[in-house]
Parts: structure tokens; sequence; C-alpha cells
């Protein structure tokens, strides 16, 4: 079997210059099947326990991936909320699968990451985010935001790499992303609480670029968008007759903090985590969420499992996350969902 490919030289320039990269070949769309495959099983899974509780009627079990949540979502929105948030990937609840980890550490995707990290010692977070995307509801809409906005201040000259990873084609009618370029290389901006659904949001005074002059980030499926952590971009509605599936991933180098290998030592009756491990996982991006080493050529054995994998995720779980170690933003009411004017195409390199 022949090793993936990196990126060319001339991809990682781009990268790095723009504060993104479209690849839209990284898999074949067979490599993502199983992973649709199993989440269209886990929808039918939490239906039918739904409706065990007498709280669902029509499973919808003949419809597609690309349709039946949104049926089931129509029928009732309670119930299609509690199926999307099982499938989310917050934190360590809800879905998580051999199938999801193999897409995180496949060897295509990390071959690329590699190219725009510059080593193959690589930290992964062991939290995904799924986001069903479902037609012509604003809940899916995501404002204008960096992900560092969601990371500790210590990480923002740090380079952490987000895969967004649609696992349909995504479309400028289905609500795929807009991205502002070259604006990702001064400070993390002002963000505000309040956005849609909960969402961080740069008000449009406080962007460090102009709307108007964002790109539209089309991807087919078996492409990958690449998004440095202080790289502003937004999600738009979906206006199409069929959910927008996508996945995102986080990368960093072993270089950057993380809390590889730590674990908290005692948790007490209501969940609340010993203070040492909040003092210790004050060095990690992100400490409320378990990173693990996913790839590395000087200390192979270490590389984590699928099994070791998911114990991190499950005793990160069964903490409170202590937010305060993350850096607080101001309350905003005035906070304008994203907008849909941009430079409509797709910029591919």
């Amino acid at each position: 079997m022949k090793s993936p490919k990196p990126l060319t030289p001339q991809q990682v320039q781009f990268f790095h210059e723009e504060g993104y990269l479209i690849v839209p070949d990284v898999f074949a769309p067979s490599d993502l099947e199983p992973l649709r495959q199993k989440l269209h099983a886990e929808i039918g899974k939490k239906a039918r326990a739904l409706k065990a509780e007498g709280k669902l009627k029509d499973l919808h079990a003949r419809i597609g991936f690309d349709r039946r949540l949104a049926a089931l979502y129509r029928d009732s929105a309670e119930n299609g909320n509690a199926i999307s948030r099982h499938l989310e990937g917050l934190r360590g609840g809800g879905f998580h699968a051999p199938e999801m980890f193999e897409v995180i550490a496949h060897p295509k995707l990390l071959a690329k990451v590699a190219s725009l990290l510059g080593t193959k010692e690589i930290v992964a977070s062991s939290v995904y985010r799924i986001r069903p995307k479902l037609p012509k509801l604003g809940r899916g809409d995501v404002p204008w935001h960096q992900d560092s906005g969601y990371f500790t201040a210590l990480c923002d000259n740090h380079l952490i790499i987000t895969c967004w990873i649609p696992l349909v084609d995504a479309t400028v009618e289905n609500g795929c992303m807009q991205i502002l370029p070259r604006t990702h290389t001064g400070k993390v901006v002002t963000h505000h609480t309040g956005g849609n659904a909960g969402f961080l949001v740069i008000k449009d005074e406080n962007l460090p670029g102009d709307p108007r002059r964002s790109i539209t980030a089309a991807c087919p499926r078996g492409g990958v968008v690449f998004m440095t952590n202080r790289t502003p971009h937004c999600s738009t509605p979906n206006y199409s007759d069929h959910i927008r599936w996508s996945l995102d991933l986080r990368f960093q180098s072993a270089d950057v903090p993380s809390n590889v290998g730590l674990w908290p030592k005692t948790i007490d009756a209501e969940g609340n985590a010993d203070a040492a491990f909040y003092e210790k996982g004050n060095i990690a991006c992100y400490p409320p969420e378990a990173d693990f080493l996913v790839s590395s050529k000087k200390t192979p054995k270490l590389v984590t499992d699928y099994a070791e994998y998911a114990r991190r995720r499950e005793t990160y779980d069964q903490t409170k996350p202590n937010f305060s170690v993350v850096r607080r933003w101001p309350a905003s009411v005035e906070a304008k969902p994203a907008g849909r004017k941009s430079r409509a195409k797709s910029v591919k390199a």
C-alpha cells in the first residue's frame, strides 16, 4: 500500500498566507461511507428509543441519511434536537464509535495535517463536532468567529488546525462556510457571547477584515477545508431540501500545550475534579476536553488506539468542565447572524 500523499509546497504556502486551504480529494467517498452508515444507524437507534418512551410515532426508517433527521425534526422539534445533541459529539458524551476514530486517525488526513504543521508529532482532540445543518432551520447558522475565541489565551500564537469535513457535497445552497482570507496573522479579536444557538460571535466592527471580501468555501464530499485557529469564518443558512452534514476535527503539534496523559485524579459526588487537575490542565488549549497523541515517529508506542481514545473521552465526560480556565468574553444581545454575501465562488489551492 502506497503512503498517503502529503500536500504540495504550493498548498502549504497558500494555507499559511491565506489562513485556509480547500483540498477537494483528501478522501475517497468510500472512506467516509462507514461513518455515514454508522451515523444513520445511530439515528435509527435513538429514534427507536424515543418511540419506546412514547415520544415518537414514525421512525421514517425508509428515508436516507441525507434527509431522515430532517423528517424526524419536522414531526417533533424536541425529538429532532434530542437526536442532534446525541450525535454532535460535545465533550465525551453522545455518539462515538470506531468509525469516528478511523476518520480522525486516517492516514490520508494525517499526511495533510503533518504537511501543514511541519511535523508528524501530532496531537488530536478527542472531541469532535458533528453538524447536521437541517434545511431552513436557523439554529444551524454559525456567526463569525475565530476558533481561538473558544481556547485559552495561552494558545493564541500557536497553530491549531481545524479540519472541516463535509459528509455530503457542501454548496452555497446548503450552507457551506464563508471564510475571511489573510486575516489570521493578528491578535484574536474581541468575541461576544449571545450569538445564534449559544455560539460566540464577532461583531461587524470587530472583524479583522471586510466580510464582503469573504470567500465561499464550497467543498465536495471527500474534501477537507483546513483552517488556522485565528481564521475568521461563519456558516450560512441551508436553503436546500437535504441536510448538510459536516464534521469538525482539531489537530496541533505535540509541542503545543495539551493535556495528553493528564487525568483527573479525584472526582467528588457532584462531578467536580480536584483543583490540581485544573491547575495542570490550564496548560492545555481547551482544558475541558481530552487530547491524545494520534501520530508520532519519535514515540510510536504512545500513539492512542480506539480503546484508549474512548476511555479518555468518557473519563473527561465524568467531570464538570471548569470553563473559568478558558477566557471570558462580554455578553451581547446585539449580535447579528452570519451574512450571506460573499464572492460567490470556491477558492481551491
